[in-house]
């Protein structure tokens, strides 16, 4: 999945030009939005990037101290079966990762204005009222003439006695990891030289209203061209999508993710982001709330099976991610 050749000119010509724009670059690349920041209707879309935002005031929302998010676990008999086919595709040799997602129904009442307002993450969006995303994970960073990506592959309960050590030394998740940030560096060496891996293996912790999570991430550069900025498009469209949330080989692991996912991932898994004229920030759209019509709402979560997984885990761990960071 490539971006269409318009959005890929219209990025590149605003790079160009130093035009600042905020994109919205949906799993499939289809549907692309691109606008100019300072034509970023605050009534449609409302985004704060590590402090970029066009939110002049935030709303005061009070939040109980149980504040949750109530929700119908997704069936597990039909989360096997998927994983069992996924498990199926690894044992052909078909793929060796896979980021296998699923969609859960909310029974709490929400609004996404509140939830975008109340959520503490780098990457904040809400479009239309459709759908709110607060993500911890950056995709690329662009700043003088360096990319930079930070995959983010690798998840535990905070709570848990020993969870750095648990985490860091637990197989699977190793292993997960390692593939994960040898995909990022072949991606960054189609648009960038001299790619290295800056930090390995960091952990994050973050706290949400149903207690924290560990969250394992490595730093991974590369040198871009000094005219990287009139080819801003060219550049995402050699990188997506992303590989944290399809898997590795990424072109054939797409193609058994749309074959065995019940669902559409819509905007979901895809990326978002600004060019200020000078850089880029750029997050990868998950931790995601979305509305699918009157006052129901879904969350999409999901998480990456290697042949090592176990379902009961892997079900434990989507449910884990239905959360919103405080």
């Amino acid at each position: 999945m490539t971006l269409k050749d318009t959005t890929i000119s219209q990025m590149n010509a605003f790079g160009k030009e130093r035009i600042p724009f905020l994109f919205i670059i949906p799993f499939d690349s289809k549907e692309v939005i691109i606008q100019r920041l300072d034509t970023v209707d605050s009534n449609d879309i409302m985004f704060d990037f590590n402090g970029l935002t066009n939110v002049v005031e935030q709303r005061n929302v009070v939040i109980d101290k149980d504040f949750s998010i109530d929700f119908s676990p997704y069936d597990f008999n039909s989360y096997s079966d998927q994983f069992q086919k996924v498990q199926s595709e690894i044992a052909y040799g078909n793929t060796y990762l896979i980021n296998l997602t699923t969609k859960t129904n909310l029974l709490s009442k929400l609004d996404l204005k509140d939830v975008f307002s109340i959520a503490k993450a780098k990457y904040k969006l809400l479009y239309k009222d459709l759908f709110c995303c607060f993500s911890p994970e950056i995709f690329v960073q662009i700043k003088e003439n360096r990319i930079y990506s930070f995959p983010m592959k690798g998840t535990i309960d905070g709570s848990i006695e020993n969870a750095e050590n648990i985490l860091l030394n637990d197989n699977k998740e190793t292993a997960e990891h390692y593939t994960i940030v040898d995909l990022i560096r072949n991606d960054l060496n189609l648009v960038s030289k001299n790619v290295r891996v800056e930090r390995f293996r960091y952990l994050e912790r973050i706290e949400t209203q149903r207690g924290s999570i560990l969250q394992m991430s490595s730093e991974i550069c590369g040198v871009l061209e000094d005219n990287w900025c009139e080819n801003l498009g060219t550049i995402f469209s050699k990188l997506l999508p992303a590989g944290s949330i399809t898997g590795a080989p990424k072109e054939r692991t797409v193609e058994i993710i749309n074959s065995v996912e019940t669902y559409k991932r819509g905007f979901y898994t895809g990326v978002a982001g600004v060019f200020d004229g000078n850089s880029v920030d750029s997050g990868v759209l998950i931790r995601f709330i979305e509305k699918e019509g009157g006052d129901e709402y879904c969350y999409k979560s999901g998480g990456g099976i290697t042949m090592n997984s176990d379902v009961n885990s892997e079900y434990k761990e989507l449910q884990h991610k239905i959360y919103i960071p405080k």
